[in-house]
């Protein structure tokens, strides 16, 4: 009898303790990804409710530009953020290399992180157009339903010479500039055709007009705040893939010692470029402004708690910036930055959104996941059955299982309903999940 009373005790800590499987999160949050893909899938597609989509997908000229990832719930295809998702990405897998392998996840990560470069290979269309969006919100919003059924016209926006868009466009030469070192081991000629991409949209966002990105019909959804961070960005990248002074100049002339970044999101690469600097390229002024990026977000800083213990920045998708604040505490603990801290802190806040207050934020993973994450193509019934709004508003839970996506979240006081109509605490993005990822990459090996 003392021995079973022992035993639950010890189950009962180590649940409270929050022990999850690493390894199964890593493996759904690429499925996600999957998910999430537009164009012609290939034959080694593991989701099998996914078929092909937007196939007449095309430049102004005619241009493929097809592929790439579908940005959240709907159907826009949003260069900003995917572009940012799939830095994040790549980042992760560069400093966490081991916990991908250790998980099986390593080949497939990277499988991941090629669709969307592939895309952005195609968008680029000459030395100095990039075709930055698919589709208009308005339009693509209005529809309901599977993305293999559209028929909505899907406009084609792009950046010319002297047009703006030096956000978006440097943005993407970190994208190219980080998936060359991921691939330079394993495919250098796709490595190299990376980094040419990257070498000629630098240069293009450098001399560009830096209006941010408020043109027709892109502000209400990714409007960015500024230019500065993304150029010292993508030139943080360059220089980490090239160890050329040019670049490290270039970072240096936009980089903001002093400026500390209240997150780490699509939109905010501030602190990125610093932790980049001070790791790759010792320009260790950087380092005092992680260091207080790292305490805002500890226990006792200028971020909010919930009762429950997730640091909560702001109403929508707070989760994903304590993900994000949780990646980059996890790097700089790689690299012995409030190593100790910062782990603990990332571990909390994963913890938190893995199941620690009784619930699962991850679809598909753990105790009581979101079952309703408001998001199209994964309500809709198996084929033949039609689907429409009326799946919108269904209250069952969703036909599909979008394994591996992260929800928005709860509000300041841990409250949290899993109802699809729910856009700001249900909802899903490329970008939600990509500082996730690398998170729990690096807690699976730190």
């Amino acid at each position: 009898m003392l021995i079973r009373v022992l035993i639950g005790i010890f189950i009962c800590l180590e649940t409270i303790s929050g022990q999850y499987d690493y390894d199964e999160v890593l493996g759904k949050s690429i499925l996600f990804y999957e998910a999430q893909r537009s164009g012609k899938l290939p034959s080694t597609n593991r989701i099998p409710w996914r078929g092909d989509s937007a196939l007449e997908d095309q430049g102004q000229n005619g241009e493929d530009l097809t592929g790439g990832w579908y940005d959240s719930g709907d159907f826009l295809k949003l260069g900003f953020p995917m572009a940012y998702s799939t830095t994040t990405l790549a980042w992760g897998i560069l400093e966490f290399r081991a916990a991908y392998e250790a998980a099986g996840q390593y080949e497939y990560a990277l499988d991941s992180i090629r669709w969307p470069l592939d895309y952005f290979i195609k968008c680029h269309v000459s030395d100095y157009e990039f075709y930055y969006q698919i589709g208009y919100p308005d339009v693509d919003h209005s529809y309901w339903g599977r993305p293999e059924e559209m028929t909505m016209e899907r406009w084609p926006s792009s950046f010319r010479q002297y047009s703006g868009g030096c956000d978006i466009i440097a943005e993407t030469a970190a994208a190219f500039a980080a998936g060359y070192l991921v691939f330079r081991e394993s495919d250098p000629s796709y490595a190299e055709t990376l980094l040419g991409h990257a070498r000629i949209l630098y240069p293009f966002a450098y001399n560009q007009s830096c209006f941010q990105v408020s043109r027709d019909h892109v502000d209400e959804h990714y409007a960015s705040s500024g230019s500065k961070d993304e150029l010292a960005w993508g030139a943080a990248w360059l220089y980490r893939a090239t160890s050329e002074q040019y670049y490290l100049d270039r970072a240096l002339e936009f980089a903001l010692p002093g400026d500390v970044a209240w997150a780490y999101e699509w939109d905010e690469k501030t602190v990125g470029y610093q932790l980049l600097l001070v790791t790759s390229a010792g320009q260790t002024a950087f380092l005092p402004p992680v260091e207080s990026f790292l305490r805002d977000w500890l226990p006792g800083g200028t971020v909010q708690y919930t009762p429950l213990g997730l640091a909560w920045r702001v109403t929508y998708g707070p989760l994903r910036y304590a993900a994000n604040a949780a990646f980059i505490a996890l790097v700089a603990a790689k690299y012995d930055i409030m190593a100790t801290e910062a782990r603990d802190f990332a571990r909390t806040q994963i913890h938190y959104i893995l199941g620690d207050t009784g619930r699962s934020f991850v679809v598909g993973f753990g105790t009581n996941p979101p079952v309703q994450p408001h998001h199209s193509s994964s309500s809709c019934p198996d084929k033949p059955a039609e689907c429409d709004w009326d799946e919108f508003s269904n209250p069952g839970p969703n036909y599909q299982t979008l394994n591996g996506a992260l929800v928005g979240g709860p509000d300041q006081f841990d409250n949290y309903t899993d109802v699809r109509s729910d856009y700001i605490g249900n909802e899903v993005s490329c970008d939600y999940n990509a500082g996730f990822q690398g998170a729990v990459a690096g807690l699976a090996i730190l």
